[in-house]
């Protein structure tokens, strides 16, 4: 880790939501998890996470930005137990405490993993205000008892997720991709969508990367990515919000290459040819009224990264 941090100072970690370019999910397991099949891309929409200096056993948080209201503040919050796990696992005894902030702008409970962004970014940023003695894989391996997700949000990029999508393998992706993401009114959380996937029936036994979709990421073909683009959740997220059907078609009336869920939604995320048309596709999605917001973002970007 870095050289220990005065208590006057803060620690500053930009961290970055994703979309699943692949999600296929098998049934409910007797332990109640769902193995998963996942190809993850980073994508430049970011929350910042600060910590500084808490008296010994003092770990709070302050929650601005977008959707502020709807993230918890207490104990309850995710990176306030990331703060807590790494003290507890890592501080060796030490009396240690920390004030965050969070600043948002990934959508709470869109389906591009926030909160487990949010985890992230206070396990990097603590354990270098703490100037803690852990290696990237051993914060990986304690981000993954928090969420699933954790761990590719601290490492980014692009990567294979297995297991419960917190197995990691990089994935080799060639060029930018250009997304146009579109932001509904309310939440849908992801309990509740694999809820009503098992209701529906839904889930498999295999569980591959749909053919093509790593070869479209080698050679950076956008129509090929198009095309393999997969999202098992997608029908469940449907059934609990029939509008997002209206979204995606709009989307594909509009000129995306491919339209989709993004994760557990409700986040619905258009992948266009290049940046112009992504600008077109934002401009034009806008003026249809189907959504509260439209952002445009790019990918893949690092994961986790110290600011100040």
């Amino acid at each position: 880790m870095a050289s220990p941090v005065t208590e006057a100072e803060v620690v500053r970690v930009r961290v970055a939501g994703k979309v699943n370019l692949s999600l296929r999910s098998g049934r409910r397991r007797p332990d109640g998890y769902h193995s998963l099949s996942t190809v993850f891309q980073a994508v430049s929409l970011y929350d910042e996470v600060d910590a500084s200096w808490a008296p010994p056993g003092r770990f709070s948080v302050q929650v601005v930005g977008e959707q502020a209201d709807q993230v918890p503040t207490g104990d309850d919050n995710l990176a306030v137990r990331a703060a807590r796990l790494l003290a507890r696992t890592w501080g060796a005894g030490k009396p240690l405490g920390a004030d965050l902030v969070i600043r948002k702008s990934i959508p709470v409970a869109g389906g591009m993993a926030g909160g487990s962004a949010d985890a992230a970014g206070a396990l990097l940023a603590c354990a270098v205000l703490w100037d803690l003695d852990i290696s990237p894989d051993e914060l990986r391996t304690l981000g993954a008892r928090l969420g699933a997700d954790v761990p590719f949000c601290l490492a980014g990029g692009t990567a294979l997720g297995r297991g419960r999508g917190d197995e990691l393998t990089s994935v080799l992706s060639r060029g930018t991709y250009h997304w146009v993401l579109a932001f509904s009114d309310g939440e849908l959380s992801t309990p509740a969508v694999f809820a009503r996937f098992d209701e529906l029936g839904l889930g498999s036994d295999h569980l591959d990367v749909p053919d093509g979709l790593l070869n479209a990421l080698v050679s950076g073909d956008v129509q090929a990515l198009g095309r393999s683009l997969v999202n098992d959740l997608e029908p469940a997220a449907l059934a609990l919000r029939p509008q997002l059907s209206h979204l995606l078609e709009a989307g594909d009336d509009l000129g995306a290459v491919a339209s989709m869920v993004s994760g557990s939604g409700p986040t619905v995320a258009f992948l266009a040819a290049n940046e112009p048309a992504a600008v077109d596709l934002s401009v034009r999605l806008s003026s249809e009224g189907l959504c509260r917001a439209v952002k445009r973002v790019s990918g893949p970007v690092p994961g986790a990264r110290l600011l100040v």
